[in-house]
């Protein structure tokens, strides 16, 4: 049976909320300043605000090599150590105006965020039970919709205030501290599993790895191409999609631990299969729609639906050695980004050609995850 008090009891659980709370700040303050700052202050074109977005992908591409990282720090020192640099990277931003400025520090700041999703991911793994990882998992998604909410409203007031530089070091000192407070914590468990300190790749796996690639081929398809249609075909403006992204975290602030218990109460396949229902006929229904109204409702839906993904990775620790937790973790986050190589461009293209294709794609990739997704077989499924 679920204890949240238990869970709440482990030392793991202040840590890994407080660096979360530090990721979510570091996120969403590089995305909301990003453009404004790119283009007003540096002067960087289309093409160069295209490059750096790239280049913010590639540690996502290189999360696997955190596998060698922990053979000489301990993982959770790591985990510090990326809110740390992350926080650092944010907080020279402002100071670096520069397509090459610009390059360097986002690179320092996502190198920071995606190795800490890799290490948070896998401790939450390894240092709570089956049945209180799905819970702890919610809890942390529904502290960092909080958090993004918080973050935006700060960072709304303190633009009317300071400089870009200003608000990007103010921000970044302050998730630096958090890092900075981590390393001064050893929340490990010397009774815990030791992990496998090399690349792990089973065959008896294939199933988390598929649906994982696939998770990450529909969250670029909705990255990509949903504020996209808000925008050109609905003509949202700024303000307009803003309210939209405070309506999302307001909805996954509740939502979040709610999935989590469904997932103890029915299963990951249950979970996962309802997710993909939605997946076609919400990703059907952007492709057809022609109601303004309609396509904001479908967009909320389809944010809320993306913390059901929690069950791919509980349903990784029901089958898995507990020693292949971390170098997994690592490897699928790998694979959740290998989409982000070729959809967005690939995407792009048919889009010009008929701006329902990606997603009618989209829909297809859920139908498929929805057959895989039936093979599922757990003690609770």
């Amino acid at each position: 049976m679920l204890d949240p008090a238990s869970a709440k009891r482990n030392p793991m659980f202040l840590y890994l909320v407080v660096l979360t709370i530090g990721s979510t700040v570091g996120l969403q303050t590089w995305s909301t300043l990003f453009n404004n700052f790119a283009v007003d202050l540096a002067g960087l074109s289309g093409g160069q605000v295209g490059m750096i977005q790239s280049i913010r992908e590639i540690p996502g591409f290189l999360a696997l090599l955190a596998v060698f990282v922990i053979r000489w720090i301990p993982e959770h020192r790591l985990s510090a150590l990326s809110i740390l640099l992350l926080g650092a990277g944010l907080a020279a931003t402002g100071f670096f105006p520069s397509f090459a400025g610009l390059a360097l520090t986002t690179l320092v700041s996502s190198f920071g965020f995606h190795y800490y999703e890799t290490t948070n991911m896998s401790l939450t793994l390894q240092y709570f039970k089956k049945h209180e990882s799905p819970w702890v998992f919610g809890r942390l998604t529904s502290l960092a919709a909080a958090t993004s909410i918080a973050i935006g409203l700060m960072i709304w007031g303190m633009t009317a205030l300071l400089r870009f530089e200003q608000v990007y070091l103010v921000v970044g000192v302050l998730i630096a501290a958090a890092g900075l407070w981590a390393l001064t914590r050893d929340p490990s468990d010397p009774q815990a599993p030791l992990q496998r300190k090399q690349m792990v790749l089973r065959r008896r796996y294939w199933l988390f790895y598929f649906l994982t690639f696939m998770a990450g081929a529909r969250r670029q398809i909705f990255i990509a191409f949903a504020v996209l249609l808000l925008v050109q075909k609905f003509h949202y403006t700024v303000q307009e999609v803003t309210i939209l992204f405070v309506i999302n975290n307001s909805i996954n602030y509740f939502l979040s631990p709610l999935v989590g218990r469904s997932i103890l109460r029915f299963g990951e396949r249950k979970v996962l299969s309802l997710e993909y229902l939605s997946v076609i006929v919400l990703f059907t229904s952007y492709a057809v729609t022609d109601s303004r109204l309609l396509v904001a409702l479908i967009y909320i839906l389809d944010q809320a639906f993306f913390t059901f993904a929690i069950a791919i990775r509980t349903y990784f620790q029901k089958v898995a050695d507990p020693r292949d937790i971390a170098p997994s973790m690592a490897v699928g986050f790998t694979i959740n980004h290998v989409a982000a190589v070729f959809l967005p461009a690939i995407g792009g293209m048919v889009w010009m050609i008929d701006h329902r294709i990606p997603f009618f794609a989209g829909a297809a990739m859920g139908a498929v995850s929805l057959l895989a997704v039936q093979k599922i077989r757990t003690p609770s499924s």
